[in-house]
């Protein structure tokens, strides 16, 4: 039986992580490092894409069916890469599931699609809704990106943010499966929440 107490470390030190830039994360994507796995770029971390579950594949499919028809098929686009704030850029190179431009992406031959470039980011979150509701939702709002909708697949509701003022949307609300929502820049279209989900 041990006879002396080991003395620990205060709780929470961490080991000493990577930050990883845009340009290194652009980098491995070019030589072919990172073409096994799918990773975004969050806050200098490279954060798996799961994979994805039937649920958040048939949402995903109804909800792009939707918004290109009410928008336009050149205006929606999933997983497109785009631009946030000046300042985030260099750590960030977030992939919404889906993306609703402003003019057609053909019409962007360089660089990411920019804030003043989006009507609308679309995240479906079937495992990460806590992350998608606070991490990514500040970088989208510290960007102005004036619409955001986050498809909760286990809550069974859309929560669409508004009105973005620092690092958060002024206007937060959730759309239950009975109800219907209707983006900020097309307010006719009404989208039954339950339509998109299984």
């Amino acid at each position: 039986m041990p006879t002396s107490t080991i003395e620990l470390p205060p709780a929470g030190l961490d080991p000493p992580r990577k930050r990883w830039t845009r340009a290194e994360y652009d980098a491995l994507s070019a030589c072919g490092v990172l073409h096994d796995e799918k990773l975004e770029l969050l806050e200098g971390e490279l954060i798996s894409k799961m994979g994805k579950k039937r649920p958040h594949v048939i949402s995903l499919r109804r909800l792009m069916y939707w918004l290109a028809r009410v928008f336009g098929e050149v205006l929606v686009s999933p997983e497109t890469p785009i631009d946030v704030a000046p300042a985030d850029n260099p750590t960030n190179q977030l992939e919404p599931d889906i993306v609703v431009l402003k003019r057609d992406l053909d019409v962007l031959t360089s660089g990411n699609p920019r804030p003043e470039d989006l009507q609308l980011v679309v995240e479906i979150s079937e495992t990460t809704p806590a992350f998608d509701l606070t991490t990514k939702a500040a970088l989208y709002a510290r960007a102005g990106i004036i619409e955001n909708w986050v498809l909760d697949i286990p809550g069974r509701r859309m929560i669409v943010h508004r009105d973005p003022q620092g690092e958060r949307y002024r206007s937060i609300a959730a759309y239950s499966s009975e109800e219907s929502v209707a983006p900020l820049t097309l307010p006719s279209a009404c989208l039954p929440v339950g339509d998109v989900l299984i």
